[in-house]
């Protein structure tokens, strides 16, 4: 997978930017609020279709702007493609095109430009609440699957359906008779939902072990632990028998999904649990050890893209090196050596010999050897 060209017009504080890649480590330096940032977002509203900072498209259109034209050259399972991606200001829909054509939904560019994206925040995303670990399983699977990906949309939606009804049921009785249905379409996309992510787990839990281990010096083992409705006891079990406990925890929680006024039973409410050498990360683990533990989750799904497509993803790192000890820099960077890496903010006397250079200065990208 190689990121060859992005082109944007129109989006964030870029006016126009045209920026050709090298097929390893490109590394985009500047001082604070120039725009550096906005390029990896740029990459992730195109290959996943949408963005790690708002859910509001209106928010990534540069002032006064009507839209903004987000475009990528790229290079995958043999071909060279084109991603575009139009927003617009007003309520108009964005428009998606693949090489060309037009797409009715994201799930068809579903897959085909794929990005391991590494936060700063995400330094601390075993120690945080359970829906940014939730969000980074789905995030990676609906890159992976279209098909996952339209079942977590409707599963979204019916959830929000549903919280609805129970909140404004007391005003108007006649919505209670809607929920039976809600609670059969609930159960049929959570079921799918639960067996995709147990399979997914498998492989990213033997991934995230190795890299533990070898960041460790084989001292400590980390071991995933997925969690999700009691009733379920093998996530890996059929989607007819996954669906058949999901209905056993409704029916035993019903009283206080109605008592509460919001849905308590489904996968929404799924948590990661991590252990180092069986030993609760969250609760015991020290500052350095979730940090490592953190990055060999990135690592991990970054090797399980490959294992999975065949494909390499391009990797987007923003500001996470300089949040680091020289330790963990190191290691982070030896395993940079395959694979397209963006980065931002790091230091870049450790990267000139790996790749390319660009400053970021107010909204306009330059290649270093242009300011020699």
């Amino acid at each position: 997978m190689e990121l060859r060209k992005l082109t944007l017009r129109g989006f964030r504080n870029y006016e126009e930017a045209e920026i050709t890649l090298c097929p390893g480590v490109n590394l985009f330096q500047g001082d604070n609020a120039q725009g550096k940032t906005n390029l990896l977002e740029a990459v992730r509203c195109l290959s996943a279709g949408k963005s790690f900072r708002t859910r509001k498209e209106k928010e990534m259109i540069g002032f006064d702007r009507e839209f903004a034209d987000l475009r990528a050259t790229f290079f995958s399972y043999g071909r060279e493609k084109e991603l575009r991606t139009v927003l617009y200001a007003d309520r108009r829909r964005k428009e998606l095109y693949l090489s060309g054509v037009k797409q009715r939904t994201g799930k068809n560019i579903a897959g085909e430009l794929t990005t391991v994206l590494f936060l700063p925040s995400d330094l601390q995303i075993l120690s945080g609440g359970a829906s940014a670990r939730r969000g980074m399983i789905d995030d990676a699977l609906c890159q992976l699957s279209p098909g996952y990906a339209a079942a977590l949309a409707r599963y979204e939606r019916v959830i929000e359906q549903k919280n609805r009804v129970l909140r404004d049921r007391f005003e108007d009785p006649s919505l209670k008779a809607l929920l039976p249905d809600y609670n059969e379409q609930l159960c049929r996309c959570g079921a799918e939902l639960i067996r995709a992510r147990a399979e997914y787990l498998a492989a990213f839990n033997a991934a995230a072990e190795d890299f533990h281990a070898a960041f460790s010096g084989g001292r400590e083992r980390l071991k995933l632990c997925y969690h999700t409705v009691s009733t379920v006891s093998e996530p890996t079990a059929s989607v007819q028998e996954l669906y058949d406990r999901l209905r056993e925890h409704l029916t035993a929680h019903w009283q206080n999904e109605l008592d509460s006024c919001q849905c308590l039973s489904g996968p929404h409410r799924d948590d990661l649990e991590a252990l180092v050498n069986d030993r609760p990360i969250k609760l015991y683990g020290s500052q350095g050890q979730l940090r490592t533990a953190a990055i060999s989750l990135k690592l991990a799904e970054r090797e399980v893209f490959r294992q999975q497509t065949g494909e390499l993803p391009v990797l987007l790192l923003d500001d996470v090196l300089s949040e680091l000890d020289l330790t963990r820099q190191d290691f982070v960077l030896n395993r940079l050596t395959e694979g397209q890496v963006l980065i931002t903010c790091c230091e870049p006397d450790r990267l000139t010999d790996v790749g390319s250079i660009f400053l970021v200065d107010a909204g306009t990208v330059r290649a270093a050897e242009q300011e020699e």
